[in-house]
């Protein structure tokens, strides 16, 4: 495991006011991580002299009494959220080097609170993988075991936590992408209710699964980046004005929990897996939760379900990069129609074209009722399903991910379907619509293993409490 110097704001704020450390002396530590650390490939750019001049800005803030609740975090961000005058890719050719024109409005919260943003970090093209190896910028390694990969898509933003890069990382989530790196990277992941955080400035992948979330070691700071980022944006008109309930963790609390009878039965869970699993389940009843046994049927619906979805809205969503308005204009085009052939072609990786192809098929008018209409149907039914469970019992438990992290371009990550079912577990929440949050439980041969908790709409607040409950076990 990677030892970390600190893991949560609430160890770096006390330090702060009794004068022994300074965001500057904050600054400089995760500064030279990062350099120490460059052969992880998790970071594409670390912006040094902007975060010492930032950093001297709030100390003189703090010493003013004037400094945001986020002073002295220090955070990375993934490569597809917009940060005003820097460069956002989605670690794409087609995109390299293209300049932001406005920040994120979940980002800009944090900012005007007074976080300090490290650089940004790498994740699989246009967030689509399930291992980081898709990126054009180079596979990101995991800090535990370099030859492992860290998960994806947000797998940059996971390692630059697990690495002590920086305190907490944003990510996004679209199928578990924020979840299932944060299993093999030992991290807390939340990925939030659909609507509670604005996607104003992330890069669409599938604009109604699509969901920014915080990476963390602490629950607590997971819970601080949630409070400042939700709410209501005119930008975004999905966004959801539903308040976050101020939350006191409280470990004392007891739930009821169902846990999945099908990720037990699954052949291809690993058993390691399997036995932290049985072992969470066991420890929770020890401490007094109730704990039941619940089937959901539709575990082998839901990945289809999911990459039907995604591919189409992803074949939608991803049109715009043509090399025409912006974006990497191929030079060997002759006219406009081999412009736009060429530049897309050359620009995209080989993952991202392949799901576009399948969106554009999916879409096609012979083939739209066949598969589109049919997965909608699918998806309203596992909505549906997925919130009866939640109406008798406070959480859904099932692994995060059915293996811990697996070799850099091993026999999985060269066969797609693979890699698909990587997020097995995990597209369940991002199809209903749901708040779900990765927490790490055990490791097995120096590997973490994070386990998977559903809970109801806009109840995040729960999710996290529980979470914090499931962490004292390992104490």
């Amino acid at each position: 495991m990677v030892t970390k110097k600190y893991t949560s704001l609430a160890q770096i704020k006390p330090l702060i006011s009794q004068g022994q450390i300074s965001c500057s002396d904050l600054a400089r530590y995760y500064l030279n991580q990062n350099k120490k650390n460059e052969h992880l490939n998790a970071m594409l750019e670390v912006f040094e002299e902007e975060v010492l001049a930032q950093a001297a800005l709030v100390d003189e803030k703090i010493k003013a009494g004037t400094a945001g609740k986020l002073a002295g975090m220090f955070i990375a961000v993934k490569d597809n959220i917009c940060y005003k005058g820097h460069c956002v890719s989605a670690s794409s050719k087609i995109l390299e080097n293209f300049e932001s024109t406005y920040t994120a409005t979940a980002l800009e919260r944090l900012i005007n609170e007074d976080v300090i943003i490290i650089g940004r970090s790498n994740c699989d093209e246009f967030a689509m993988g399930a291992s980081n190896e898709n990126s054009a910028f180079g596979a990101v390694k995991n800090a535990a075991n370099e030859e492992k990969v860290p998960g994806g898509s947000s797998g940059g933003s996971a390692v630059a936590v697990q690495a002590d890069l920086c305190l907490a990382a944003l990510g996004s989530d679209t199928g578990g992408s924020i979840r299932q790196p944060a299993s093999f990277t030992g991290t807390i992941g939340l990925k939030p209710t659909y609507g509670r955080i604005s996607r104003s400035g992330l890069l669409s992948y599938a604009s109604s699964f699509d969901q920014i979330g915080p990476i963390t070691s602490s629950v607590e700071d997971a819970l601080l980046l949630l409070e400042i980022m939700a709410g209501k944006d005119d930008l975004d008109a999905t966004s959801s004005s539903k308040e976050v309930q101020k939350t006191i963790l409280n470990t004392s609390k007891k739930y009821k929990i169902a846990y999945s009878k099908e990720a037990l039965e699954s052949e291809g869970i690993e058993s390691s897996v399997k036995t932290a699993y049985l072992d969470l389940i066991e420890n929770l009843k020890n401490d007094g939760h109730q704990v039941e046994e619940v089937s959901f049927p539709f575990l082998e619906y839901m990945v289809p379900c999911y990459y039907v979805m995604t591919t189409a809205e992803a074949s939608s969503n991803l049109s715009r990069y043509s090399g025409m308005l912006y974006g990497k204009r191929s030079k060997h085009s002759e006219d406009t129609e081999s412009a736009f052939k060429k530049s897309r072609s050359e620009g995209f990786g080989e993952e991202v074209k392949r799901r576009i192809m399948t969106g554009t098929f999916v879409l096609s008018a012979d083939f739209y009722d066949a598969y589109y209409s049919k997965a909608q149907r699918v998806r309203r039914i596992i909505q549906q399903e997925s919130n009866k469970i939640l109406e008798e019992y406070d959480f859904f438990l099932c692994p995060t991910a059915p293996t811990t992290a697996f070799d850099i371009g091993g026999d999985k990550s060269k066969d797609p379907i693979q890699m698909y079912l990587a997020d097995i577990f995990t597209v369940q929440a991002s199809l209903a619509g749901l708040p779900a949050i990765s927490v790490p439980t055990s490791s097995f041969d120096g590997l973490a293993i994070g386990m998977h908790l559903m809970g109801r709409s806009f109840q995040e607040n729960d999710l996290l409490n529980i979470a914090n409950t499931i962490l004292t076990y390992g104490d």
